[in-house]
């Protein structure tokens, strides 16, 4: 079975967007990728586990806003440099999504990019509420993720 390679630039709703976090890319990564410590420091995730290396394959599972979640992560790029980058997603009570993360060195900064997919027969019947949802959702995780690694 093949696995999107980025987000779904064709589904109805798409979310993008980027924090600039004044701490070190190992550790915004090591908080990011740490699945089974998001509860830690995200205040909407009830609960996270990984079944085993963050690694293409590899499933979580989470819950957030009352809802479960499995997720499978699709690729990850932890090669020493200026950018990193993973890829997850799945469907989830109807709605396919992708969720793909970069992070780009920049000076004593690193910028984080989050885009996000959904698609699927919900997301057709109410799209303006779940886009609202979804951009919701990703800027309090960036704002967590910033306070959690300054």
């Amino acid at each position: 079975m093949t696995h999107p390679r980025t987000i779904d630039e064709n589904a109805p709703v798409i979310a993008d967007h980027t924090v600039r976090i004044t701490a070190p890319l190992e550790r915004i990564w090591e908080l990011h990728t740490g699945i089974g410590t998001w509860p830690d420091w995200q205040p909407a995730i009830t609960e996270a586990r990984l079944d085993g290396p963050v690694a293409p394959g590899t499933t979580f599972h989470w819950a957030t806003a009352g809802l479960s979640i499995d997720s499978t992560v699709y690729e990850v790029d932890e090669a020493d440099g200026a950018r990193r980058r993973i890829l997850w997603g799945g469907p989830a009570h109807g709605i396919t999504g992708v969720h793909e993360w970069t992070f780009t060195q920049d000076g004593e900064t690193v910028l984080v990019r989050t885009r996000e997919s959904w698609a699927g027969a919900p997301v057709d019947a109410d799209r303006d509420t779940l886009a609202a949802a979804l951009d919701d959702s990703l800027v309090s995780w960036l704002a967590a993720l910033k306070k959690a690694a300054e």
